[in-house]
C-alpha cells in the first residue's frame, strides 16, 4: 500500500492523540515527532517512535509528506508556512493560527507551493453534533428558529498555554473555535446578517475564560453559542426550537428527546397556577397534542477525517475543511471579540 508517510511536530496532548492515531492507521505511517522539549522526544521514543533531533531535520527528511501541526497556537503559521515551502503538506491543530491575515498568508504558501493545508476541525465528527445535523436535515422540526450550542466546565481556564494570550490562549480560540464551526456548518449557505459577542473574565483576567455570542442568519435561525467555565451546574448541550417541535440533547452521551406538535387546532387552555400567579398563555400543551421522539443518534468515525486527507493526496478528493470555510470562522471569531470590546453588534455579510 502507498502509505504517507507523517511527522507530528509538536508533541503535547494533541500532539500524543495524532501520534497514536496515525501509527495504527493502515494507510499511513508514522515517521517520527518533534518537539522543542527533549523530555516529550524522549516520551515518545520511550513508545517506540523516532523523534526528530530539529525542525530542520524533518524539513530535510525527503521520506515525509506530511507534517501534522500541533503547538502553541502562536507559532502555527511559521510552522506551516515552512513546511509547506519545504514540499510538505500540512495539517494544523485548531485554531489554525491568531488571525484573518496570519490565515491570508498560509493559504497564499499553500496555493504558490500547490501542497495540501487543512485544519483539523474534529468536533465535525461528535456524535452530539451529527445527531443535531441529521434532526436539521431531515427536516424533523419545520423551519428552525433557534439554536443554542453550550459547553460548561467548573475548573477555570486550564493552567498553560490556553490561559496565555500570547500563545493564543482563551476560551473563544480554544472552544469557540469548535462550537463556531459547528454552527456555520450547519448554516451552511446562509449569510450572518448580525453577531453581537461577550468575552468573560471571571477566574482570570489574563484571556477569555468563557464567551457568549449571538449569531442571526439571513433566512435562516438566530443562534446562542455559549461557553463558560465557572458553571457549577451544566446546560443542555443543544437545544432546536422549529415551528412543529423541538429537540434536546442534555449530555454528551446524546441523552434527550424530540417533542413535535400533533394538533394545533386544539391552542386553548385552563389557567395554570405558576409562582404567585396563574397563566394560560405558559400552560403546558394536553397530552394529545404533542407526540415525544427518542433520538435518531448518528454515530461517525474520526478516521474519516484521515481517510479524507488520504484520498485528497492519493486520489485527488476535495479537502473536507477548506480554506474558504476556515476564513469564514477566523471572521465570526474577530467580528465577536470586536462586539465585545465595542459593547455593539456586528454587521457581518
Amino acid at each position: 500500500m502507498d502509505k504517507i508517510n507523517v511527522v507530528v511536530v509538536g508533541y503535547g496532548g494533541m500532539g500524543n492523540y495524532h501520534a497514536e492515531r496515525i501509527d495504527s492507521f493502515e494507510n499511513f505511517n508514522l515517521a517520527g515527532i518533534y518537539d522543542i522539549k527533549p523530555e516529550r522526544c524522549q516520551v515518545a521514543e520511550s513508545k517506540g517512535w523516532y523523534a526528530y533531533p530539529s525542525f530542520e531535520a524533518v524539513l530535510e527528511d525527503e521520506k515525509v509528506e506530511l507534517i501534522v501541526c500541533a503547538t502553541y497556537n502562536d507559532v502555527h503559521k511559521d510552522i506551516a508556512i515552512r513546511a509547506m515551502r519545504a514540499g510538505k503538506n500540512v495539517i494544523s491543530e485548531k485554531p489554525v493560527t491568531l488571525c484573518s491575515e496570519d490565515l491570508e498568508e498560509m493559504i497564499a504558501v499553500s496555493n504558490e507551493t500547490g501542497k495540501l493545508f487543512t485544519v483539523h476541525q474534529n468536533r465535525r465528527w461528535d456524535n452530539d453534533y451529527r445527531t443535531i445535523k441529521n434532526i436539521l436535515d431531515k427536516n424533523e422540526l419545520g423551519p428552525v428558529f433557534s439554536m443554542e450550542s453550550k459547553v460548561y466546565g467548573s475548573r477555570g481556564v486550564p493552567s498553560g498555554w490556553r490561559g496565555e494570550k500570547e500563545h493564543g490562549g482563551g476560551m473563544l480560540l480554544d472552544w469557540g473555535v469548535h462550537l463556531l464551526d459547528q454552527i456555520l456548518m450547519l448554516n451552511e449557505g446562509k449569510k450572518i446578517k448580525s453577531v453581537y459577542g461577550s468575552l468573560t473574565n471571571v477566574t482570570t483576567l489574563k484571556v477569555d475564560d468563557g464567551f457568549r455570542a449571538i449569531i442571526k442568519f439571513e433566512d435562516g435561525p438566530e443562534c446562542l453559542v455559549e461557553v463558560l467555565t465557572n458553571n457549577f451546574i451544566e446546560a443542555p448541550r443543544w437545544y432546536m426550537a422549529g415551528e412543529n417541535g423541538t429537540a434536546i440533547i442534555r449530555t454528551w452521551d446524546i441523552e434527550g428527546e424530540i417533542v413535535k406538535i400533533k394538533d394545533w387546532e386544539k391552542m386553548d387552555a385552563v389557567p395554570v397556577q405558576m409562582g404567585a400567579g396563574i397563566t394560560k398563555t405558559m400552560a403546558p400543551r394536553t397530552p394529545e397534542t404533542i407526540e415525544k421522539f427518542p433520538l435518531e443518534v448518528i454515530n461517525v468515525q474520526w478516521a474519516d477525517y484521515y481517510n479524507n486527507i488520504y484520498d485528497v493526496l492519493r486520489n485527488g478528493a476535495k479537502q473536507l475543511i477548506t480554506h474558504d470555510q476556515q476564513r469564514r470562522l477566523m471572521k465570526l471569531m474577530e467580528a465577536i471579540v470586536e462586539s465585545s470590546e465595542k459593547n455593539e453588534v456586528i454587521y457581518f455579510e
